[in-house]
């Protein structure tokens, strides 16, 4: 496939790195609040498609995990895109159980602002969190 074809064509060719990996991020369906960055290699993306939650591959403990099989915290697919040159994937997702996505307890696991300007100092700002 040439890269035209890639870019402009209507084939879904996902591109995996030299690991099998892809990156994905899970934003939510009605806020558009980025959620989460995860990594799928292709048994955990066909099993996306397939199920229409959303499946991951944890690099850690290199297996494949269902989002919120144990915490609840299933994620419905509500829409699977793909970039321009196919190797990074948004999953537009409705969250179920508490309305979370982070282990730690936050609504995204982009939860901490870094402040910019100033003395040159960066400082977390830390958001509530859901519970």
């Amino acid at each position: 496939m040439n890269i035209k074809e890639i870019e402009m064509g209507l084939k879904f060719n996902p591109k995996f790195d030299e690991n099998g990996l892809m990156p994905v991020i899970a934003s939510h369906a009605k806020t558009k609040e980025i959620l989460m960055l995860a990594y799928m290699n292709h048994a955990a993306l066909d099993k996306t498609i397939a199920t229409g939650e959303a499946y991951y591959y944890s690099r850690s403990r290199q297996e494949i995990w269902h989002k919120g099989a144990t915490s609840g915290q299933v994620q419905k697919i509500v829409e699977i895109r793909t970039d321009c040159d196919q190797d990074a994937i948004l999953l537009r997702i409705l969250p179920q159980g508490d309305g979370g996505c982070c282990h730690v307890g936050y609504q995204s696991c982009f939860y901490r602002s870094i402040t910019i300007g100033g003395a040159g100092s960066m400082q977390f700002n830390e958001v509530k969190k859901l519970k």
